[in-house]
């Protein structure tokens, strides 16, 4: 990451953050961890399931969904640009320990959270939500090819799949309040671009 020129901009200037196949990746694979939580919010809640009934349904969407689930993301290394932002995303420099430690703080002072075209809580939640999801399509296969697996091993992946799924709604539903507070990134994410102004503020370390 470098530091960010000193250009003048004029008012309302835009900078392209993300591209077409970058957001078609992130669309699709929300749509899909939506269908993944509120499937699994059916299966698992009784009141939901007397509402909606057809269990077997529920849980075949429920399946598709989550095999589906990666697919998005390995059709996007297609993309240039998508496999560009998945090396920012996993690389971590001297500046995300000083963004951690402001956040720790409560340091609310912009100058005190530098930031690349990421910062480490994005980084952080990209990583961890990669991580849980593979780790509940593994332990959703095995509950599913039950005749392949010892009975100890369904039990454990039974156990993992429910806890995890619930730690990721609630982690989930945290990226959402997030995303409700900024609605420039939510812009980025819709249409492209970004105000330059917004970028100079929270990602002050990212040079387009």
């Amino acid at each position: 990451m470098t530091l960010q020129a000193d250009v003048p901009a004029p008012p309302g200037a835009r900078i392209r953050r993300f591209s077409r196949a970058e957001r078609w990746v992130h669309r699709t694979t929300a749509v899909l961890m939506g269908i993944c939580v509120v499937t699994a919010a059916v299966l698992y809640i009784p009141q939901f399931a007397v509402l909606v009934g057809r269990r077997e349904l529920v849980v075949r969407v429920h399946e598709c969904a989550g095999l589906a689930l990666p697919v998005p993301v390995l059709l996007g290394l297609a993309s240039r640009a998508f496999r560009a932002d998945l090396g920012f995303l996993n690389r971590f420099g001297p500046h995300d320990r000083v963004w951690l430690r402001a956040v720790l703080r409560r340091d609310r002072r912009r100058a005190s959270r530098p930031a690349g075209k990421f910062n480490a809580g994005q980084k952080i939640y990209a990583a961890w939500i990669a991580g849980a999801s593979l780790v509940m399509l593994g332990t959703g296969l095995i509950m599913w090819f039950t005749h392949l697996t010892p009975l100890m091993w369904r039990t454990s992946a039974t156990f993992v799949h429910d806890w995890l799924a619930l730690t990721m709604s609630v982690v989930l539903a945290g990226h959402i309040g997030m995303a409700l507070g900024d609605p420039e990134s939510r812009r980025g994410l819709r249409t492209g671009s970004v105000s330059r102004d917004w970028a100079a503020r929270e990602h002050s370390l990212w040079r387009p």
